[in-house]
């Protein structure tokens, strides 16, 4: 069951795969951008994060907490998030995916707006492997390649203020979008 625009999360505490230390949801000091991503190693996912780490203290600044949800074994994850700053979730399970209606589908990589991302994902992401700047992807993912992309603004209080269900792959939060979203939860508030 997707949640629309005011329901209301209920308080967690999640576990951040890099430190171990706990990740309140709702944040109740900030707004919380809760991205759910698909495996570790997604080339696109990544070329994602690193627009949103290129941002991140805009992102701060802007009272939003970033905290990263993957369907992969935090094992799995540690090696692909290592540098980031903010927290990655691992939810090998997929009871968040559940809870917050956040699908798989074929349309992840077939639509014919996800093949230029999922492309320059590939090429780039090979740049970076030779590199040796980025790991590559475990050949097979538990959870399968064909998860969808979602974003969600939560309130200190647990209110949704807005959300995107993906409809493809890359079908996600530019980080133009997330501020601009911030900025009218704070005018309305």
């Amino acid at each position: 069951m997707r949640l629309d625009t005011g329901s209301t999360v209920r308080p967690r505490t999640l576990t951040a795969v890099r430190d171990g230390l706990p990740v309140p949801v709702p944040d109740p000091a900030r707004l919380v951008h809760l991205q759910f991503r698909r495996f570790a190693g997604c080339p696109v996912c990544h070329l994602h994060l690193r627009s949103v780490v290129r941002r991140h203290d805009e992102i701060e600044a802007a009272g939003i907490r970033e905290v990263v949800v993957f369907h992969s074994a935090a094992d799995e994850l540690r090696e692909h998030v290592a540098g980031l700053p903010f927290e990655v979730v691992a939810d090998p399970d997929k009871r968040l995916y559940a809870e917050f209606g956040v699908e798989s589908s074929c349309r992840a990589l077939l639509s014919p707006r996800a093949w230029w991302p999922v492309l320059r994902a590939v090429a780039l992401g090979t740049v970076e492997l030779l590199r040796g700047r980025q790991k590559a992807p475990a050949r097979t993912q538990e959870n399968g390649r064909l998860g969808l992309p979602a974003d969600f603004l939560v309130a200190p209080d647990g209110t949704v203020l807005a959300r995107s269900y993906g409809e493809h792959v890359d079908d996600q939060w530019p980080v133009e979008t997330l501020l601009s979203l911030a900025a009218e939860a704070r005018t309305a508030r």
